[in-house]
């Protein structure tokens, strides 16, 4: 018998002192059996640093083709391309040929040092690559956010992040690996 995902209800509400972005978002996250909470919740925190109407999360962990989250054009090009964790170089350099912009986010640790260690130096190449660490500590007070309905509030604003509740909120510094800037 397959296992299924797990469905959650995030009512999210943005405000991006930098992109003069400001608006809500009632978003459906398919949480499949073999994703945490944890990743699924830097998924969202993605979601909210790259706000767009086209912005929809796709199916990568159905279809091995396709990003964490991706934005597309009119025509169904990619505009955006969003990997969470710590993809092979392959999948990045895939993704940087199939897409206007390619975004990492990395967030487990030391781990996350030494997959960037093994991969930087055969990415250099690809200019429309940005790559960001998120903190491990941060990341697991995110991971309490979770819920199978949320209300949550984003506010962004020059390259820190307050996410939260009516009861708790999370600061998470990015650390910048690569920019494409």
């Amino acid at each position: 018998m397959a296992l299924t995902a797990t469905i959650y209800k995030a009512d999210l509400q943005i405000s991006d002192m930098g992109r003069n972005y400001y608006d809500g978002h009632t978003l459906t996250i398919a949480r499949h059996p073999s994703e945490t909470d944890e990743r699924m919740m830097v998924r969202l925190l993605a979601f909210a640093l790259h706000a767009h109407e086209a912005l929809t999360f796709a199916n990568k962990l159905t279809e091995d083709d396709e990003p964490d989250l991706w934005q597309k054009d009119l025509t169904d090009a990619i505009d955006v391309w969003i990997e969470v964790g710590q993809p092979d170089e392959k999948r990045i350099r895939k993704a940087c040929g199939r897409a206007k912009q390619v975004y990492v986010y990395c967030y487990s640790g030391h781990s996350a040092d030494v997959w960037w260690g093994q991969v930087s130096a055969g990415l250099e190449r690809a200019k429309n690559l940005t790559v960001i660490k998120l903190p491990q500590a941060s990341i697991q007070e995110l991971e309490k956010l979770s819920k199978r309905s949320m209300q949550l509030q984003c506010t962004i604003q020059d390259g820190q992040i307050w996410m939260g509740d009516n009861d708790t909120t999370v600061h998470i510094d990015m650390v910048t690996l690569r920019s494409n800037q």
